[in-house]
């Protein structure tokens, strides 16, 4: 059998446009007129779903919709204005007009859509790593920035604390000192024993939260938890690559019963940052703030660059190394990808 020939970047990128205008059209089939549609009301967005939305009305219930062209962006957790058709076609119930402003929004960078939002009008961003697999301070380090240049609460969240051994623990625990130090909030759970369930309930009521995070770290189980009758779907760490395997694909937002909503989002590999600048990676960084402005050079580097305010900070322990390397580490994906001059 011949092998399969690999796809170009341009190819997959016509492929995908060719396949978002086929969608458009079969959307587009479905039309209203102004006398088949039923009054304007209030709504959210539950998921999103290419062209259509799942709408949550005022009392509830929840309705598939189309999108007005007009409309830009829609994401989880957007407020919009709708209007119910008359009678259902095709599954669909009624028609998305206008999105209200937003109050908050995480976002991230992607190749072919540029700047993606992931969710909206969220009030806490819950950064989900785990025992297993390998706990990464990396992408802790880079949702925490993306937190603070949104100005979204953020909180790291420990699952699986089952899995601790007592070598793994001394080096997870000396990591998540390094946050405490710096003023972060630190909550443990186990979906295994439910320890640290009944917290974490405590810190999600009357709160718009997000779970964020690498695949396989738990955040469907976490979901199952904390609201046993959604039975999300979930999967186990590979055996063979001890990576997690993706089982959440699209964001879709979820009512506590006890008040607060929260967005279950899909897991990543990795979190780029290649949309934002230097500056705003740096701010990223709030241990930072009593030395910026200090280095020698006003174009300062942050590297090897002699009178920098940020490597003496790290050299007389007023600033954490490993939180310095990362920030250097982030500074390098920027210069390093090519992408970047794309969003900046």
């Amino acid at each position: 059998m011949a092998k399969a020939k690999k796809l170009t970047k341009g190819q997959v990128r016509r492929i995908k446009a060719n396949q978002a205008k086929k969608l458009s059209n079969k959307a587009e089939k479905i039309q209203w007129q102004d006398d088949e549609l039923g009054e304007a009301q209030s709504g959210t967005v539950i998921s999103r779903f290419g062209q259509h939305a799942d709408i949550e009305a005022d009392d509830g219930s929840i309705y598939r919709c189309n999108m007005r062209r007009s409309i830009d962006s829609l994401i989880c957790g957007d407020k919009v204005v709708w209007r119910q058709g008359k009678q259902t076609e095709h599954s669909i119930s009624g028609v998305i007009e206008a999105v209200h402003e937003r109050s908050s929004v995480l976002s991230r960078p992607d190749v072919y859509d540029g700047v993606k939002p992931i969710a909206a009008n969220i009030s806490q961003i819950i950064i989900v790593s785990s025992v297993l697999p390998a706990f990464n301070a990396d992408i802790i380090d880079r949702y925490l920035v993306a937190a603070e240049n949104t100005g979204i609460e953020p909180i790291i969240l420990l699952n699986k604390i089952d899995l601790f051994t007592e070598e793994n623990q001394k080096e997870i625990e000396q990591q998540l000192d390094i946050y405490r130090d710096i003023g972060y909030r630190i909550i443990y759970v186990s979906n295994k024993t439910q320890a640290g369930i009944e917290q974490l309930k405590a810190q999600l009521q009357n709160n718009t939260s997000i779970f964020v995070g690498q695949s396989g770290v738990g955040k469907s189980t976490l979901t199952n938890s904390l609201m046993p009758n959604l039975s999300v779907h979930t999967q186990e760490v590979s055996e063979n690559s001890g990576l997690g395997q993706h089982t959440t694909t699209v964001a879709r937002l979820y009512h506590f019963a006890q008040g607060g909503d929260l967005i279950d989002s899909p897991g990543i590999r990795e979190f780029g940052l290649w949309h934002l600048t230097p500056e705003q990676v740096c701010q990223g960084f709030i241990e930072f703030a009593d030395h910026l402005g200090l280095c020698k050079f006003r174009d300062c580097k942050h590297q090897s660059d002699p009178g920098c305010a940020l490597v003496a900070a790290s050299l007389a322990n007023q600033v954490h190394p490993k939180r310095l390397a990362s920030f250097q580490k982030i500074l390098n994906s920027l210069n390093e990808n090519t992408l970047t001059s794309r969003f900046n």
